[in-house]
């Protein structure tokens, strides 16, 4: 690791070396007006109509649905530079194909020409990034130029141009978001796939806005990737050191789950009380720069003083951050709404990760997280909470783990049995044929999924890397110290195993590579989640409680009700970013503050009895994910209805993980439905949650 002794942070590095100013790339990105961009007008009226007739005469009216749905396609995204009247009528005339053996045969060339070309790039994308992604040693800048270059942004550009992209717009049927809800149900697996097909050509965004978009985001992941904080140096005000040597914390996993391990501790709430002090000084951007990933300072989170690491005295005030942390999320910010005037469908940022990503409307999504958190409920599980803990409410009991098996462990002990299980990341993955059988998988499933994933160690917090061709692997990265992997980090492991298996499902043996996959981020993070619920049991520590189920719905409701907080967060803060495009840093640190409070005051102060709280603007997904978490909630609300599914008679847990894995990327509603038997929804996890309440006591 890069030992920085200067009060320059990595993170500051990487800024210089890869995340040059949005607005500088400006001039390279052509207008939709520009040769070869859509514009509605490029074709005639008259050379449609004509084109339309004569490809009717030709193969009879049985066609011509087909025929003017497939002509209004094309002509919606040629533009000039594809030619004018003649040369569009040339084309839908040679490349319009009736019903029978060539079409079925061309959809197979297009399932089999995407798989490869994307995975291809998939795995290419993921070797570029390995030095930025894994803990392979110092990091250098030519790393983080690698990981910003994104060798597939000119793929749509380059299947337009040659006009495969055109191919598939006229012999294959494209769908409204109102289409795939209302009738999706009854669609056939081919038309699911034709459907997708025909999604990834539904638009004509520029390679440059793509590589701006990819540079922003690998500038962001390489700052949040090494945001550490050394714990031994927090020093108390009265100078004691309340953390063991060598700790090393990123921020928000890290600092997180050490303020969950605590719970524990008997002394451990003094330590939460620090933790909470460090997120507070990284939301409001007063963290001193010298201390983000250096040892060579002590610090004072209190009163906000550091000194030189190890000499005495109380300590000096010290140059903060200077709101690096909001300049990456508004240069994220500028790179996506950079795709804006070429989407008018879906004209920001927003609507596309609803209605694009994620298929559900934004108010559906605002909806059920405003019904997570309803107050009433809340603060009957507060009180609960509250009782448990035998101490007036914390804000950092948001994180409270005491419903968990877990939290009657001490971190200590769980730190020794995962180090000692799994020394390195091999042993990790040579332990995962006896994991995957454990969890409910076949003796053959599970060596079969063992070897369709490869395990490394992660220089961030970890993260899940899929494949998208079927030969290929999926990659689990998870932090493994130098004496071992920690309950952090076997705990994040878990969770991306749930990933990876999903993946390898979803890509491996799915019948249509084209809708390989879940229907959005926040099913393969419910799928993740069922996995991570069972870590305690893989290590052989699971307990028998008659109470078991209801505490289960208890925590996975405190759960839910936390992350639907940050979630809103992220909402509200990116349509702050819409209404200011040109916020500077400082201006946008002020209002996501701002956002913070307002929301934990609406929806938190009543429950624990204290305002004004920013605790939940501490994630890192915030910084890097372009709204991302949204999906977090969703996901619990999804993995609950899946594991109350899993308890129904005669299900096997094994194949019905598979099964619904190979379900696809359908609509969020049509996989529910196909799935588990109902729609997504926050009923099943507010019923079990009052239910629970009712058998739940507090211990004497």
């Amino acid at each position: 690791m890069l030992n920085l002794s200067l009060q320059i942070p990595l993170a500051a590095l990487f800024l210089l070396a890869v995340a040059l100013p949005i607005s500088a790339l400006g001039p390279a990105i052509s207008t939709p007006s520009s040769p070869g961009s859509a514009t509605s007008g490029a074709v005639s009226p008259e050379a449609r109509e004509a084109a339309r007739e004569a490809l009717v005469e030709r193969y009879g009216e049985g066609e011509r649905e087909r025929i003017e749905r497939g002509i209004a396609q094309v002509a919606s995204l040629w533009g000039t530079g594809d030619g004018d009247d003649e040369a569009f009528s040339a084309f839908v005339a040679q490349e319009f194909l009736p019903r029978g053996d060539d079409l079925d045969t061309t959809f197979e060339r297009f399932e089999f020409m995407l798989e490869r070309a994307e995975g291809y790039f998939t795995s290419m994308i993921r070797d570029l990034r390995r030095p930025v992604d894994l803990d392979t040693g110092p990091l250098l800048s030519i790393d983080a130029r690698s990981a910003g270059f994104d060798p597939s942004a000119h793929l749509t550009d380059d299947l337009f141009s040659n006009q495969i992209a055109f191919v598939a717009l006229l012999n294959f049927p494209m769908s409204t978001l109102d289409e795939r809800l209302e009738g999706g149900m009854a669609w056939t697996r081919r038309r699911w796939a034709e459907t997708r097909l025909t999604q990834r050509f539904s638009a004509r965004v520029p390679a440059a806005v793509t590589q701006a978009q990819t540079r922003a985001t690998a500038a962001a992941d390489a700052y949040i990737a090494d945001y550490n904080i050394y714990m031994h140096h927090l020093l108390t005000e009265d100078g004691r050191r309340l953390f063991p040597e060598g700790l090393r914390l990123i921020s928000h996993w890290g600092l997180r789950d050490e303020l969950k391990a605590r719970y524990a501790d008997p002394q451990g709430l003094e330590m939460q009380k620090m933790i909470q002090k460090v997120m507070e000084r990284v939301v409001r951007q007063e963290i001193p720069r010298a201390v983000i990933n250096n040892p060579g300072y002590d610090w004072r989170p209190g009163s906000n003083r550091i000194l030189a690491a190890g000499r005495p005295g109380g300590g000096a005030p010290a140059a903060r951050e200077e709101d690096t942390r909001y300049r990456h999320w508004l240069e994220v910010f500028k790179a996506r709404s950079l795709e804006d005037p070429y989407r008018p469908d879906n004209p920001s940022h927003i609507a596309r990760r609803f209605n694009v990503d994620r298929e559900i409307p934004e108010a559906d999504v605002r909806n059920l997280l405003e019904s997570v958190l309803d107050v009433d409920l809340a603060k009957r599980v507060g009180a609960l909470v509250e009782a448990r803990l035998r101490r007036p409410l914390e804000p950092f009991d948001v994180w409270y783990v005491g419903f968990k098996p877990r939290g009657a462990y001490e971190e200590t002990t769980l730190d020794a049995k995962t180090r000692q299980r799994y020394p390195t990341a091999r042993a990790f993955a040579d332990d995962l044929p006896r994991i995957l059988e454990e969890l409910g998988f076949s003796e053959e499933r599970s060596h079969f999924l063992a070897e369709h994933i490869a395990v490394d160690p992660s220089r961030g917090a970890g993260h899940a890397f899929g494949a998208t061709r079927r030969d290929d692997l999926a990659h689990l990265r998870t932090r493994v110290g130098q004496d071992g992997m920690d309950y952090k980090g076997y705990n994040i492991a878990v969770h991306e195993l749930g990933h990876n298996v999903e993946q390898v499902f979803s890509v491996t043996t799915i019948d249509h590579t084209l809708i390989h996959g879940v229907p959005s981020t926040a099913f393969t993070e419910a799928l993740a989640f069922v996995f991570q619920g069972r870590d305690l049991e893989l290590l052989g520590l699971a307990e028998e409680d008659p109470t078991a189920e209801h505490l289960k719905a208890l925590d996975t409701y405190w759960n839910a009700r936390e992350i639907s907080g940050v979630a809103l967060i992220d909402m509200a803060a990116w349509r702050w970013l819409y209404d200011h495009p040109q916020a500077t840093p400082a201006q946008f640190r002020d209002a996501v503050v701002g956002i913070a409070q307002e929301i934990w005051n609406r929806f938190f102060a009543p429950v624990f009895g204290i305002e004004d709280q920013t605790l939940l603007a501490v994630y890192s997904h915030l910084i890097d994910g372009a709204m991302y978490i949204p999906d977090y909630p969703l996901g619990h609300l999804i993995a609950f209805q899946i594991e109350e599914h899993f308890k129904k008679p005669g299900v096997d847990f094994g194949e019905e993980f598979e099964r619904l894995c190979q379900l696809g990327r359908l609509t969020p509603d049509s996989w529910m439905r196909q799935g588990v038997g109902a729609p997504l929804s926050a009923t099943p996890l507010l019923a079990a949650t009052k239910h629970a309440l009712a058998d739940v006591v507090a211990p004497r």
